[in-house]
Order: structure tokens, then C-alpha cells, then sequence
């Protein structure tokens, strides 16, 4: 079995990161959403500058996950826009590497992230038509807070449930 770390990503890794989420991207949304949309989402939310300069604000966390010395996975998440809420924003896992326990690791860092930061809520947006993904969330305790379709330029809507889970006293 290959050795597991879970830390947070360092700057020098955002390559790395961008290319797996190309990876997942590909096997997750394709035949979701569109090849064109699977694209202008990933050069707006998955240049390695962008991911970079999200790390340099402090304003938000990137955590990978490797196995062997490699990056399988990583999440992303911010303080949400409500007091006492963290937003889930990226949770990804490389196909290879699913059904692993890396995802509900990787979940149970912002949990506790969030639950440091003086959280009461962890939230997240999730594609209606990603129905693994909203299993695996529900397994975990989320319910569907509701539903919401966002322009996000160029033709594209991202039509998603959002999706909550309470995290208890801090």
C-alpha cells in the first residue's frame, strides 16, 4: 500500500493540480455538461496563476493528498459569504484513485478547518446531474439547501443543488 500525506498544497504544486483536475474533469463531466463548458471552466477556475494567487491572498485553502509521492487529490475552500459558513469549492479525486477513503479524508480536513475558523455550516454547489457526487456528499451528512442555475458567461450556466452539512458546536 503506498504511503498517504495529506498536507496543504504548496505553490509550486499548482501545475501538478491543474493537470488533475483536467483528468477528473474530463471523466466527470463529460456527457454533464459540454466539452466547450468542461474547458472555459477550467481556464477560469484551474490556471495554475489563479490557483497561485488564491494561496498568496491567505484567503483561500488548497490541501492535496498524495499516494506514493504523487498528487491523486485535492480540495479547495474559503469562509463563505454567510457568517459562520465554510464553501467546500473543489473536492476532487483522480479516477484511479476512487473509493479509497481519499475523498472523505480530504473532507474531513475542511470539517475540521472549518470547525477552527468558527463554522457552523459547510457548504457546497454540485452539478444536478452529477448524481455520484451528491451520493457521496449525502453519505456524508450534506442535504440539499436548494437549487440554482448561475450564468457564468459565454453561453454557460452552472445549474447546481446547494448543498449543506452542519458541523455542530465549535
Amino acid at each position: 500500500m503506498s504511503k498517504i500525506e495529506l498536507r496543504p498544497m504548496q505553490a509550486e504544486e499548482a501545475e501538478a493540480v491543474a493537470a488533475l483536475a483536467r483528468v477528473v474533469w474530463q471523466d466527470t463531466y463529460r456527457g454533464i455538461i459540454s466539452q466547450a463548458q468542461i474547458d472555459t471552466m477550467l481556464a477560469q477556475r484551474y490556471s495554475a496563476e489563479w490557483m497561485r494567487a488564491g494561496l498568496a491572498s491567505g484567503d483561500v485553502w488548497w490541501e492535496v493528498l498524495l499516494a506514493g509521492g504523487e498528487i491523486v487529490a485535492f480540495a479547495c475552500y474559503f469562509l463563505a459569504c454567510r457568517p459562520g459558513e465554510m464553501k467546500l469549492d473543489k473536492l476532487y479525486v483522480h479516477p484511479a484513485h476512487q473509493r479509497r477513503g481519499y475523498g472523505a479524508r480530504l473532507l474531513g480536513r475542511v470539517e475540521a478547518a472549518a470547525r477552527d475558523q468558527g463554522c457552523r455550516t459547510l457548504m457546497l454547489a454540485v452539478n444536478k446531474r452529477n448524481l455520484q457526487a451528491i451520493a457521496a456528499y449525502e453519505k456524508y451528512g450534506f442535504t440539499v439547501r436548494e437549487a440554482v442555475v448561475q450564468d457564468i458567461g459565454g453561453g454557460f450556466v452552472m445549474d447546481d443543488y446547494i448543498m449543506e452539512k452542519p458541523l455542530g458546536e465549535t
